[in-house]
């Protein structure tokens, strides 16, 4: 046995001399490896400059035909505002760097950074949103809350259980009377948004009456909850142009809803269901109250989006010009 150990340590301290011999000194050699650079500490074969002439141009060459132009923020006679969405483009640096490390024989590790668009929706001036952008495979649950305590830990339970994120659209009264219920819904990580203070109609009211409606529950959120949030949604869909300009000023967007579950009218939880599986698209946001029909239905709504392919994020995430994470597109982002 005595016979065999030294055996097996006079063949490590040879092939440690052997890699040394290829990589430099001993502390060089050392450094290399507590760096975690495990490829070039085992003595990869190195490129020749005239090799990395040419895996440069490669990469360059390669670059454009893999280029994915940005999509502008416009205006739809239908949807009004719709947003940008980011393109795609090889950082050709970091592709040549991860190249060099890889193995010779695999294929080029092509590594890519966003591109913006010149048009964002700030660029649109003041416009209501109903939907994201088409080309961006996500989806979001607007989930207005005026009523309903009772559905609001099992929706929470259901969105915890699917590892989902919702935005929550607060009436301001009843955000004053149920900061604990509403402070729980923010601790599970979900967006929290104004619903306006008393579930006006907005397009009914004074601009003075308008603009007290939003700055009563932003001062709310700000003061109970801590939240700087981002979107105004009208109660019931109503607005005007001075509502959406009104939130504007307190620098809100103005947004409405793609796809409508219509609880409030207590359908079935499967007609609910089976109506997102015909209709979600790119971009859809989903509207819904904390409901019975919800509360039923929101686990197979969650289903039919991921099973058509897309990824439910918050509102501001679905209406940013981000792309989705690139382990759903399949690229290398940095």
């Amino acid at each position: 046995m005595n016979l065999r150990k030294a055996a097996a340590i006079s063949a490590s301290v040879l092939m440690l001399l052997v890699l040394v011999k290829m990589n430099g000194n001993i502390a060089s050699f050392i450094n290399t490896v507590k760096s975690g650079d495990a490829v070039e500490a085992l003595g990869r074969t190195s490129y020749t400059e005239e090799e990395k002439r040419e895996l440069y141009e490669a990469i360059v060459a390669e670059a454009e035909t893999k280029r994915i132009a940005p999509v502008d923020a416009r205006i739809d006679r239908v949807w009004h505002a719709i947003p940008g969405y980011n393109g795609l483009a090889v950082d050709i640096e970091k592709t040549y760097e991860a190249a060099l490390k890889a193995p010779r024989s695999g294929a080029i590790p092509f590594q890519y950074q966003e591109i913006e668009p010149k048009i964002s929706l700030k660029h649109l001036g003041p416009q209501p949103i109903y939907r994201g952008n088409p080309n961006k495979p996500m989806v979001s649950l607007m989930i207005n809350v005026a009523w309903g305590n009772e559905y609001i830990d099992p929706i929470l339970a259901t969105l915890e259980e699917k590892g989902v994120k919702a935005t929550f659209f607060l009436d301001g009264s009843w955000l004053k009377k149920n900061v604990d219920v509403a402070k729980k819904i923010q601790a599970a990580g979900h967006e929290m948004s104004n619903h306006a203070y008393s579930h006006p109609d907005m397009k009914n009211l004074s601009r003075t009456d308008q603009y007290n409606q939003i700055a009563k529950t932003q001062q709310l959120l700000k003061e109970l909850l801590g939240v700087d949030n981002k979107w105004f949604a009208p109660p019931s869909g109503s607005y005007n142009a001075a509502t959406v300009q009104i939130a504007s000023e307190q620098g809100l967007g103005t947004v409405l809803w793609t796809l409508d579950t219509v609880d409030w009218r207590k359908p079935p939880a499967d007609s609910v269901i089976r109506k997102m599986q015909a209709k979600l698209e790119p971009g859809s946001l989903i509207l819904m109250h904390p409901t019975e029909t919800t509360k039923g239905a929101l686990a197979g709504i969650i289903d039919a989006a991921i099973a058509k392919g897309f990824v439910i994020g918050t509102v501001s995430e679905t209406l940013s010009s981000n792309r989705v994470a690139a382990v759903v597109e399949g690229a290398h982002l940095f």
